[in-house]
């Protein structure tokens, strides 16, 4: 049997199917390079590609965290903490983190934060008071939520 090898695209063409990949949903600088790297892209056309992408538009890090971060936080209710950490992972700016952090309502974030809190706490029920706050404690921070706020919510 003969070796299969992996054909190497055009830059043109990987062009074109970074179009399609950005379009479909907002990527991160990092999701593209992981893209272009499986699709067997040489390292220096890499970044030609990467600066034709967001020329034309396809790629914005600041549009990505704006909307990862609002995504993280309406969907999957995600504390500030946990989506600045999982953007800092993606290799994204502090500058478009900070951005993108000001587009969740302080007001919302701590009466979700609150209601959260309380159902995790009212799920513990028949463990004893002090251990069913220290397990709300540990499971808000967890996702993200800051310890002291979430003191706060459940009255310590």
């Amino acid at each position: 049997m003969m070796a299969e090898f992996k054909k190497h695209l055009s830059k043109e063409e990987a062009i074109q199917k970074l179009k399609h990949y950005c379009a479909y949903q907002e990527r991160c600088h990092s999701d593209v390079k992981e893209k272009l790297f499986s699709l067997g892209i040489w390292k220096k056309d890499q970044d030609e590609v990467v600066s034709a992408l967001i020329e034309e538009g396809y790629l914005n890090e600041e549009r990505f965290a704006m909307a990862f971060a609002g995504g993280k936080w309406r969907i999957k209710r995600w504390g500030k903490g946990k989506i600045k950490y999982e953007l800092k992972l993606r290799g994204v700016s502090d500058y478009c983190i900070r951005k993108a952090m000001k587009e969740i309502d302080d007001t919302d974030y701590k009466t979700n934060l609150q209601k959260l809190a309380k159902k995790k706490y009212d799920s513990l029920k028949g463990l004893q008071p002090a251990l069913r706050k220290r397990k709300t404690i540990s499971y808000m921070v967890g996702r993200g939520f800051e310890a002291e706020l979430v003191n706060q919510a459940i009255g310590s």
